[in-house]
């Protein structure tokens, strides 16, 4: 049981610090926080995504590219030019590694306005964490694991952030619905998303990409748009105005 509750916690908290930091914030600046808030939100995002945790900056160049070539070969991580979901996650880690690293050029218009915390991002993604990580996440099923078929979680568990990319990043361009019609295969994967914590309303999100809010129906709850709200009123972030006029 222990086992279960510990991954249906990492399942949300490695979701929200994605959504949150990499992607709404990173990405598109959905909203704005000072020096001190993006720093405490890195060492977040770090102690939920552990050894699958990703640079803001080089997330957000990748996640730039995505949206400006959807559905070409020059898009990070589309499926129409991956064979399987496990070829499209090779072919979004080959991308990522390579602007992590330096070794794409990018072109300027990618790289405006990107948080850049450089030293801890070199540290959260050396071998060295990731492994130690992993030996951490490993010791817990040893001592927690009651029955072999939990550890079919580990893997998960292990590759949690490139899990949550693979589902949008796939089911969302292929099956769903759609409220706007646009030149992508992007789509809705659920009506009410709880699962990806808004995630899902990909044709959504596309079509409005710097919203924090990606619901656009009633039945489209988006949780994490409600923690931005809260920490709006808390003064912790800064929703522009442009951002919730979307």
């Amino acid at each position: 049981m222990f086992i279960i509750i510990f991954f249906i916690a990492l399942w949300y908290l490695s979701l929200f610090s994605q959504t949150f930091l990499q992607h709404r914030y990173a990405s598109h600046g959905a909203f704005e926080m000072n020096r001190f808030w993006e720093r405490f939100f890195y060492i977040v995002a770090y102690i939920t995504q552990g050894s699958s945790y990703m640079s803001p900056r080089a997330y957000a160049i990748m996640h730039r590219m995505h949206h400006a070539y959807t559905d070409t070969e020059l898009d990070p991580h589309s499926p129409s030019y991956s064979k399987n979901v496990f070829a499209m996650m090779w072919r979004t880690s080959l991308f990522y590694r390579s602007i992590f690293h330096n070794k794409m050029a990018v072109e300027e218009k990618f790289t405006k306005n990107l948080p850049d915390w450089r030293s801890f991002d070199r540290f959260a993604s050396s071998g060295y964490s990731r492994l130690l990580w992993v030996a951490a996440y490993a010791l817990l099923f040893v001592f927690f694991a009651s029955a072999w078929y939990l550890w079919i979680l580990l893997p998960i568990v292990i590759a949690m952030g490139a899990v949550h990319g693979a589902i949008i990043n796939w089911f969302a361009h292929k099956y769903g619905y759609v409220n706007f019609r646009l030149k992508n295969t992007s789509v809705n994967l659920l009506c009410t998303d709880v699962l990806m914590l808004g995630e899902s309303y990909h044709n959504n999100h596309h079509k409005h990409p710097s919203s924090p809010n990606f619901g656009i129906r009633k039945y489209e709850i988006d949780p994490v748009y409600y923690a931005i709200k809260f920490l709006s009123w808390l003064r912790i972030v800064r929703i522009p105005r442009v951002a919730q006029a979307n």
